[in-house]
């Protein structure tokens, strides 16, 4: 049978190394074409691109769908979550399957394959999160990697009851390291942020505010040092998460000036919201309980540098929505309201309209921010994260120009408020393609549920 033929004409092509005039042909679900001048008369379908930019699909590492947590669960689904990602230009994410403690990693994996399969509509893959370093799990690692393309997990330094120990972490990077396999890092040193906690709720000071004055910036500079000594002796070269001070950034360029690669992760609100949204009102303040917290708007010139810098590599959004219902469980004590913003939906047009048009990226180095180096880190290049013949035709057609005002009555997350309501930006996704197929077409999606694919997922890469 024939396959479609499309071609994407006159759009300025960007990818993380270069930025050209250039028409596109899409044939399947592959693009098999770039150039200047491809003939109409040889194309089914020709979208004229003129005055639009292109970029690879986004992708984003860092999501929670349907995460049980805190008695309740983050409350978009692999479908109502991924159809946001898609309006927002992000085609594929990779979402944390969390070991039960006792549990196998295997079992974790099949859950989660349960939650998506049949339900999502972007492409997905998944994260392994290692919270019970019990005697089989490191022997399951080779197959998970080889056989099932899972090649990335998550271990934390916070949490009493799910955080490993230095010894596990040692021996969990050294698994992984032998194998091709890469460890992400929640990065809070948690025995202080503990006791903070119980001296707060035993002082009686219970507003949500003191949630994020128990996780001070410093506590994550202290576990962003513990876990890269680790993986010095071992040779490994961890991933942080959400990297969210200049304070973790500090101790992240002086292990990289010491000749110690790691990689980092920052997200929007991190770059874009700070303390000042911890108000005396509760309920207001407890939409931005989350971990780690919001820190004051001075670290956000240092995270940005991070990023132009190349000290930070990827910008992910750690999407866990929480409805206002959800939040409101502990408003009389912040250590029970379910930590996570909204926020798969918005990264692209943010970024673009905050970071780019702000001049703190390059065009280049937001495609390679959002889309190339998770791509790149995560074994998924040139696959995805790239506009070249033989890739994936995940292609977002953004209109520059367009201005629009970020708001919950419009957005498509299952989450009734937005995290960055009322902010004005310019730039849209205009067009989004999914393995050649039109799924987003100026705000109407014309994708059916399950149509994402499952990602098998190659050795992490080194990309420094």
């Amino acid at each position: 049978m024939k396959m479609t033929r499309t071609l994407l004409k006159n759009g300025t092509i960007v990818n993380f190394d270069r930025t050209e005039r250039a028409d596109v042909v899409i044939e399947g679900e592959k693009i098999v074409f770039v150039g200047a001048g491809y003939p109409e008369e040889n194309s089914d379908v020709v979208i004229d691109a003129s005055q639009k930019l292109l970029f690879p699909g986004g992708i984003d590492v860092h999501t929670h769908m349907e995460l049980p947590l805190a008695g309740t669960f983050s409350h978009d689904t692999f479908s109502s979550g991924s159809l946001a990602a898609l309006h927002g230009g992000t085609t594929t994410i990779i979402d944390f399957a969390m070991q039960s403690p006792g549990g196998s990693l295997k079992q974790a994996l099949d859950t989660w394959h349960h939650k998506a399969s049949g339900q999502a509509v972007c492409d997905y893959s998944f994260h392994l999160g290692v919270v019970d370093l019990h005697a089989s799990v490191l022997s399951e690692i080779p197959n998970l990697i080889e056989r099932e393309g899972i090649s990335s997990f998550k271990a934390f330094t916070a949490y009493r009851d799910i955080m490993l120990s230095g010894p596990d972490l040692k021996l969990l990077m050294s698994a992984l390291s032998d194998r091709g396999g890469l460890l992400c890092l929640h990065c809070e040193d948690g025995l202080p942020i503990e006791k903070n906690i119980k001296a707060n709720i035993a002082a009686g000071k219970l507003h949500p505010r003191f949630h994020a004055l128990s996780r001070p910036a410093d506590l994550e500079r202290t576990a962003i040092a513990h876990i890269a000594k680790i993986a010095k002796e071992v040779g490994h070269q961890p991933y942080v998460v959400h990297l969210s001070s200049a304070d973790g950034l500090r101790e992240i360029e002086k292990i990289r000036n010491e000749g110690q690669f790691i990689h980092a992760e920052t997200c929007p609100q991190y770059l874009l919201l700070d303390e000042s949204l911890y108000t005396e009102n509760a309920l207001e303040s407890a939409k931005f309980v989350l971990s780690p917290p919001l820190r004051p708007k001075s670290h956000q010139n240092d995270l940005w540098r991070g990023l132009k810098n190349g000290l930070i590599h990827v910008i992910a959004t750690d999407h866990c929505p929480f409805t206002l219902k959800q939040k409101s469980r502990g408003l009389a004590d912040f250590s029970k309201i379910p930590n996570g913003l909204p926020g798969v939906e918005n990264r692209m047009e943010l970024m673009y309209g905050k970071g780019v048009l702000e001049s703190h990226l390059s065009l280049n180095q937001f495609v390679d921010a959002i889309a190339a180096a998770p791509a790149k880190i995560f074994g998924m290049f040139p696959q995805k994260g790239n506009i070249g013949p033989g890739s994936d035709a995940d292609i977002v057609i953004f209109d520059p120009t367009q201005k629009q005002v970020i708001s919950a009555a419009h957005h498509h997350m299952n989450c009734d408020y937005s995290a960055y309501e009322g902010m004005e930006i310019t730039g849209r996704c205009e067009k989004v393609f999914l393995r050649g197929h039109l799924v987003i077409d100026k705000g109407v999606s014309l994708v059916k549920e399950g149509f994402g694919s499952f990602i098998k997922r190659k050795a992490c890469a080194n990309i420094f």
